[in-house]
C-alpha cells in the first residue's frame, strides 16, 4: 500500500467530516467548494502554518512531533481510534524508509490453545490483524462453523463477510459489521502497511466487492473491543452474545475474542444446545460429522 496516499486520504476524509460551526469558527461565506473544513482552518485550529499543514496532508508525516500530532488530532476532533491511527501512520513514516515485513505466521502456542480449551462455556477464538481465525475452542469452532468451513484457509472473517453469499444469513447485522470489519483492516494497515498478506487481502476484496471499495474509501478506523454480536446459526438458531476482544500481549498482533450470553436468556439456552452439537466436531481436523438444520429460535 502507498503509505503517503493513506495519510493523505485519512487526513482529507477527517477534515471533510467537520464543519466550521462544530469547531467554533465562523464560516467564510456560504460558497464552500469542499465539504468540511478548509486547510487553512485546520492549520489555524492546530496552531501551525498553512504551508506546514499542506505538507502533512500531502502525506509527509516524517519528523512531526507528538505535540503537533496531538494538536492536529484535536483540530480534527479525532476519537481514540482515529488518534491512535494517526500516531501509527506517523510512526511508520518516521521509520526512515525501512520496510518491516512480519515473519511467516507461526503456529499458535500450545499455552494459548490450552487457554482456549479451558474456556468450556464461552465460544472463543484467536485472530490476527488480518482477521484470519487461527485457533478456536470447541464452542468457538461450533459457533463459527459457517466461516471455518470456507475453502480458503485460514478462514478469514472479512473474506467471508464480503464474498460468501451465506454471510447475510449467518450475521443478521451484516451491514454495520461490514463497516466495522473495514475499519479494523484500516487500523491494521496503519500498524503494518507493508504486510504482503494484508495488502493481498485488501486487493482481493477491493477487486471483488463494490461494497468493500466504498467502505474502504471512507477511511474510517475502529477499536472493536467489546459489544454485542448477533448470529443466526444453522443449528441452534438466533443468538445474541456479548463479546470482549483482548490483545495477546505475549504475541503482538494476535487478539483473543470471547463471547458469552446473559444467564437465563434464550441465547444462554442456545449456547447449551451448541455445546451438545459441538461434540460432533472432529477435534483434529475441525470437520463436522453432520449439520442438522433447525428452525430459527426466537431470542
Amino acid at each position: 500500500m502507498d503509505h503517503r496516499r493513506e495519510i493523505r486520504r485519512f487526513l482529507t476524509s477527517r477534515r471533510g467530516k467537520i464543519t466550521p460551526q462544530q469547531t467554533g469558527l465562523t464560516a467564510y461565506g456560504d460558497n464552500r467548494r469542499v465539504p468540511g473544513l478548509r486547510r487553512e482552518e485546520v492549520a489555524l485550529l492546530a496552531g501551525v502554518s498553512v504551508e506546514y499543514y499542506a505538507r502533512l496532508e500531502r502525506g509527509n508525516l516524517s519528523g512531526v512531533s507528538e505535540s503537533v500530532l496531538g494538536s492536529l488530532a484535536g483540530a480534527l476532533q479525532l476519537d481514540d481510534a482515529e488518534r491512535a491511527h494517526l500516531l501509527d501512520l506517523a510512526r511508520t513514516a518516521n521509520a526512515t524508509g525501512r520496510r518491516h515485513h512480519r515473519r511467516a505466521p507461526k503456529p499458535i502456542r500450545p499455552a494459548l490453545q490450552n487457554l482456549l480449551d479451558a474456556m468450556t462455556e464461552a465460544p472463543a477464538f484467536i485472530r490476527n490483524g488480518r482477521l484470519d481465525i487461527l485457533a478456536t475452542n470447541r464452542l468457538g469452532r461450533a459457533l463459527y462453523w459457517p466461516v471455518l468451513r470456507s475453502v480458503a484457509q485460514p478462514a478469514n472473517l472479512a473474506r467471508f463477510g464480503f464474498l460468501d453469499p451465506s454471510a447475510a444469513d449467518f450475521f443478521p447485522d451484516l451491514e454495520p459489521m461490514s463497516a466495522a470489519t473495514v475499519a479494523l483492516l484500516h487500523t491494521e494497515a496503519g500498524l503494518d502497511p507493508y504486510n504482503r498478506d494484508l495488502t493481498a487481502l485488501i486487493g482481493e476484496l477491493s477487486t471483488r466487492s463494490e461494497e468493500f471499495r466504498e467502505l474502504w474509501a471512507a477511511h474510517d478506523v475502529h477499536l472493536h473491543q467489546s459489544g454485542t454480536k448477533r448470529f443466526r446459526h444453522p443449528v441452534v438458531g438466533s443468538l445474541s452474545l456479548g463479546f470482549e476482544s483482548l490483545p495477546v500481549s505475549t504475541d503482538p498482533g494476535l487478539t483473543l475474542v470471547a463471547m458469552s450470553a446473559e444467564p437465563g436468556s434464550a441465547s444462554h439456552e442456545g449456547l447449551k444446545l451448541l455445546a451438545s452439537w459441538a461434540a460432533t466436531l472432529n477435534q483434529e481436523s475441525g470437520h463436522v460429522q453432520s449439520m442438522p438444520h433447525t428452525e430459527d429460535r426466537a431470542t
